[in-house]
This record gives structure tokens, C-alpha cells and sequence, in this order.
């Protein structure tokens, strides 16, 4: 009975270790960049936080496109960089980029719209966009201000993680914390910033600048 029992531990062990083993050998997604045009000056590369005026075409891996921003005499459109607006894989694929640049992104699922799919992409599509970037604008608020303030990493702000916030900035400024006006500016904070009033602000409410943040 206990050789059984032994050999059932070790079978269980060596499961762990497989499947332990198998998860450290899958690699991290990423996103294949290709550099199509440069400008011959750059003044200045996205960050985090920047929206940035671009123009793109969508394509499936057969070459099929299946969305363009030109079409129909379309206009350029604005896009918030590192706030998850729209797929991870631009996020991740349009840093550091010039004014002028065009490039080639080629995304993989886990980046792109996953094993749901969405609209006309089918689950598990790796997916390629030609975007050219025209202008770099400074964003209302930086990426790096909102990870600051959102201390679990949840891509919202709590009440709590923006009060703890203004007792930070309290402190750095020298000012007595005060505890009624500290909840009267986070009151004033999301009845501005929670639009859909969840009780969180997301990254993307995380827009207009307020005196108090």
C-alpha cells in the first residue's frame, strides 16, 4: 500500500514538473515590428500617454484587408497610446515611433482579440496593420501619473487608491492631512471621471485634469 501511494506522489510529481516545465517553455507573445518609412527628421517619439494621429489598413494572414481608415475618403483618426483603447498589440508595436514613420504590425491572438474574436475577426486570428503616424500630441494625463496612482495593477482606480494618492501628494507638499477635504476631493474626482459610474476610474475616464490630481 505505501509503494502505491509512493508512486502515486511521484506520478503527481512528476506531472507538476511537466506541466511546470511545458508553461516556461511557451514563449511570451510579441509583436513583429517592420519599419516601412522613416522621416528624415525625428523631433520627438511616442510615449506612453500620447495620442497620436495615424492612419491604418487591417489584414488578415491570407493578405485580405478587412478594414482601412482611408476608406470612403476617411479621415485620420486620434488614438491614446498605452491605455488599452484599442488592442494591446498597438500599444506594444507604436512606441517609440517618429512623426513620418510608417510601420508594419504583426500581432499575434493573445494580442489581437484572443480566442473570442470580434465583429468580422475570427477567434484566433493573427492579424496585420500598416499604420503611418502623422502627428504626436501630448496626452491630457501621462500613462506613468495613472500606474502610479492604480496600486493593484488593475487598469482602474479604486476610491481608495485615489484617496491614498492625495495623502501622498499631501505629504510631498508639506500639507496637513485633512481627511474631510480629502473625501470631498474624491467625491468631486468621480463625479467628473466615472462616467459610467461603477465606482472605478478606468484608464480610459482617466482623461480630463483636475486641480486636485
Amino acid at each position: 500500500m505505501l509503494t502505491k501511494c509512493l508512486n502515486v506522489y511521484r506520478a503527481l510529481i512528476f506531472t507538476f514538473v511537466l506541466g511546470y516545465t511545458s508553461c516556461a517553455l511557451i514563449p511570451e507573445p510579441e509583436v513583429k515590428i517592420d519599419v516601412l518609412q522613416k522621416p528624415f527628421l525625428c523631433h520627438r517619439k511616442t510615449n506612453l500617454g500620447d495620442r497620436l494621429l495615424i492612419h491604418y489598413a487591417g489584414f488578415f494572414e491570407n493578405g485580405t484587408m478587412f478594414h482601412s481608415s482611408r476608406e470612403n475618403n476617411g479621415e485620420a483618426v486620434w488614438f491614446t497610446l498605452g491605455i488599452k483603447e484599442s488592442l494591446i498589440g498597438w500599444d506594444r508595436g507604436l512606441r517609440d515611433m517618429c512623426a513620418g514613420e510608417k510601420r508594419k504590425l504583426i500581432i499575434p491572438p493573445a494580442l489581437a482579440y484572443g480566442k473570442e474574436g470580434r465583429g468580422k475577426i475570427p477567434p484566433e486570428s493573427t492579424l496585420t496593420f500598416e499604420i503611418e503616424l502623422f502627428e504626436i500630441k501630448h496626452g491630457p494625463r501621462s500613462h506613468d501619473s495613472f500606474q502610479e496612482m492604480d496600486l493593484d495593477d488593475d487598469w482602474k482606480l479604486s476610491r481608495q487608491e485615489v484617496k491614498e494618492y492625495l495623502r501622498r501628494e499631501f505629504d510631498k507638499y508639506g500639507v496637513a492631512q485633512n481627511d474631510t477635504q480629502q473625501e470631498s476631493m474624491v467625491n468631486d474626482i468621480f463625479s467628473n471621471e466615472d462616467e459610467n459610474e461603477d465606482g472605478y476610474i478606468s484608464a480610459r475616464e482617466f482623461t480630463y485634469k483636475h486641480d486636485e490630481l
